[in-house]
């Protein structure tokens, strides 16, 4: 099995994220990771899907999904072609000697200290899911006190859109609302 990332723009209604999770439930597909957010669009959000499944299996998904009444388009953002991003925030133990190896680390990982506490610190990461597993493996030794992740998000690299031909009719209604 392989990773797939999918970029799917659904209609910014209730129930929308239920129906769509439960289609990869029913499937037996397990998602990796599940991010969904507003886009350029009030009507329209954009759901980043990532999910271990084989090709074959994967088209015939993709296919239900499109049949949806609230999807509008899904792309798979090949990683060579795509910009993928996490977001991480955790609380490390910390004291008078371990503070400077982990404030090196953020350093070096390119993070930042947002909350200083006596004995922890908690820190902010952006990257790649590689970039944020070798920066926790890197603070594990401390003590992780708390941990929290976002689902991937994703957008294709250049100056093309996946909004920009199918959701060009929203702009009038969007914009002047």
């Amino acid at each position: 099995m392989s990773k797939h990332t999918l970029s799917v723009l659904v209609e910014n209604k209730p129930g929308v994220l239920a129906r769509i999770a439960a289609l990869f439930s029913r499937r037996g597909f397990n998602i990796d990771s599940l991010a969904v957010g507003p886009t350029e669009y009030p009507a329209v959000s954009r759901m980043t899907v990532v999910v271990d499944v084989e090709d074959s299996p994967l088209e015939q998904v993709t296919k239900q999904l499109n049949k949806l009444v609230n999807v509008i388009k899904i792309v798979e953002l090949e990683p060579t072609q795509s910009v993928q991003r996490e977001l991480l925030l955790l609380k490390v133990r910390t004291d008078n000697d371990t503070r400077p190896h982990i404030l090196q680390t953020v350093e070096l990982f390119r993070a930042k200290v947002i909350d200083v506490a006596a004995d922890a610190v908690t820190i902010e990461a952006t990257g790649s899911t590689d970039k944020l597993e070798a920066f926790l493996r890197v603070l594990e030794p401390y003590g992780i006190r708390e941990l929290v992740q976002s689902g991937v998000v994703a957008v294709g690299r250049g100056s093309r859109s996946i909004t920009d031909r199918t959701l060009r009719p929203l702009d009038r209604l969007d914009r002047t609302a």
